[in-house]
C-alpha cells in the first residue's frame, strides 16, 4: 500500500452542482447528492452480522428487502455515540460492480436539502499523500460554514462492498 500512487480525480465544478441532503456526524456537516438518496427512516431494529467490521451495524428488513447498514461515524473513525430520537438511517443506492446496491447509513441527524451552486464548491484541500480523500467530492461554502460533500459510491471500497453484499 505504501507504494500505491494517490489518484486525484478531476471533477468539473458543474458535475458537483446540485441538490444535496445534508446531515451531521459529530457536529460536522456533510452532504450526499440527493439523487443517491432513496429514503430516510428512523432507527429500527438492526440484526447484527457476525465477523463484520465494527462500522457494519448489521442488516435491516425494509419492506421485505434485506439491506446492510453501516454507522458512518464508525466508518470515518469517529467515536460512537448513543442513538437518540434524531439518529436516523439514510437509505442510499451505491454503484456496485454489477448493479446498484441499497444500503443504510446511520447518521446523527438529517439537516436539510440544499441546492449548492458550482461556485460555492471548492476542491478538497491537499492533506498530503498519506490521506485518502477520493470519497470527498468537495467542500461547499454555505452560510459562513463548510459542508463536506461525499461521493457515497467511494466511501466504501471494493472489499467493503463485497463484504456487505455477502452480509445481505
Amino acid at each position: 500500500m505504501a507504494n500505491e500512487e494517490v489518484k486525484t480525480v478531476d471533477r468539473s465544478p458543474s458535475d458537483r452542482e446540485g441538490k444535496y441532503l445534508t446531515f451531521t456526524l459529530d457536529n460536522e456537516e456533510y452532504g450526499i447528492g440527493i439523487i443517491k438518496v432513496k429514503e430516510i427512516i428512523g432507527m429500527i431494529a438492526i440484526t447484527p452480522v457476525p465477523q463484520t467490521p465494527g462500522y457494519v451495524k448489521g442488516v435491516v428488513n425494509l419492506r421485505g428487502k434485506v439491506i446492510p447498514v453501516i454507522d458512518l461515524r464508525l466508518k470515518f473513525g469517529m467515536g460512537s455515540m448513543e442513538y437518540n430520537e434524531r439518529t436516523c438511517i439514510i437509505v442510499v443506492e451505491i454503484a456496485g460492480t454489477a448493479k446498484k446496491i441499497p444500503m443504510g447509513i446511520v447518521v446523527d441527524s438529517v439537516s436539510e436539502v440544499l441546492n449548492i451552486k458550482s461556485g460555492d464548491i471548492e476542491d478538497t484541500p491537499n492533506f498530503g499523500s498519506r490521506l485518502e480523500t477520493d470519497y470527498i467530492l468537495g467542500m461547499a461554502k454555505t452560510g459562513g460554514g463548510v459542508k463536506i460533500l461525499l461521493d457515497i459510491d467511494k466511501v466504501l471500497n471494493t472489499e467493503d462492498m463485497a463484504l456487505l453484499q455477502a452480509a445481505a
